[in-house]
């Protein structure tokens, strides 16, 4: 039996065409220059420069891909980047869960000092004089360390999470398993964590894209080349790449080598967020799910 259909009225027919219209051209501001990047990617340097690259490639070339890649330092990096994005992301999601539960606990003492602790640290900061100073006397300078422990906790995404424990984990839920005899620690390994997957995938992805793009501590705390992320070599590679007008007479050259180092910019773009678009997909449900939290009750 086929369902009835709602009929709408004429305004509402109106407002939805508008509404649909307005999101299409916002969608279309968002994604052509996302596809022009990538086509320029895989174009010809020269039909970058002159201006022909419009939405597709123009004589197709792996050129700035070949020129990316033969650089030596490229795959180092990467390693690099990885291990930091990987063992950094593990050490924020373990840090906010330890932290973010037990302040969502109302039977935990003193958990609104501090609350009101963490709070500061969001409102006050020490300064850069102060912290270089501080990773140095840790020893942690020209170290894989100064990549991972600086901003290990990200208080706001700790009150996301206890947020989320406080709204999807009743009391009633762990007075429940408590009388089974369950402890906090087994009930936040056996029941919290897989109830709580959605805000565990928005942690991961918002602290994995963090650690992806770190740019700045490797910029203060490293100088050993052998521990530079992938933002950092893509970085040197950019400043090798610009040319000096005024140090080339032949315009040929000079356009050829401006050309390559533009072609150079945009596959630079897409060696550098390519990993982050393929892990996106899979953590999408979960990511929607958890940036919600809060703002429906019942």
């Amino acid at each position: 039996m086929r369902a009835n259909k709602v009929r709408l009225a004429k305004s509402d027919k109106i407002f939805y065409l508008i509404n649909d219209l307005i999101l299409l051209i916002a969608l279309l501001l968002v994604l052509y220059p996302l596809v022009y990047v990538i086509s320029a990617s895989f174009s010809d340097k020269l039909a970058i420069i002159s201006g022909k690259v419009f939405l597709w490639p123009v004589n197709f070339s792996w050129e700035g891909y070949i020129a990316v890649f033969k650089d030596s330092r490229i795959m180092p990096a990467y390693g690099n980047t990885v291990f930091y994005t990987a063992v950094g992301t593990t050490i924020n999601v373990l840090l906010t869960i330890l932290a973010a539960y037990p302040l969502s606990r109302k039977t935990m003492v003193g958990r609104n000092l501090i609350m009101y602790l963490f709070a500061f640290t969001m409102l006050f900061h020490g300064g850069l004089i102060p912290n270089y100073l501080l990773m140095k006397s840790l020893g942690m300078i020209d170290t894989r360390w100064a990549m991972l422990l600086p901003g290990a906790l990200a208080v706001w995404n700790m009150i996301i999470a206890r947020t989320f424990f406080q709204s999807t984990i009743s009391q009633e839920l762990y007075e429940a398993a408590a009388m089974d005899g369950c402890s906090h620690i087994r009930f936040l390994w056996s029941i919290v964590l897989p109830l709580s997957k959605a805000i565990i995938a928005v942690m991961v992805l918002f602290y994995g894209v963090s650690h992806w793009n770190a740019y700045f501590n490797a910029f203060i705390y490293l100088k050993n080349k052998d521990l530079f992320p992938l933002q950092i070599v893509l970085r040197d590679i950019l400043i090798q790449s610009e040319i000096d007008p005024t140090s080339i007479t032949d315009t040929e050259t000079m356009t050829r080598k401006q050309g390559l180092a533009d072609l150079l910019k945009y596959s630079i773009i897409i060696v550098a967020s390519l990993p982050v678009w393929l892990v996106y997909p899979f953590v999408q449900k979960h990511f929607v799910k958890g940036v919600m939290i809060g703002s429906i009750k019942g």
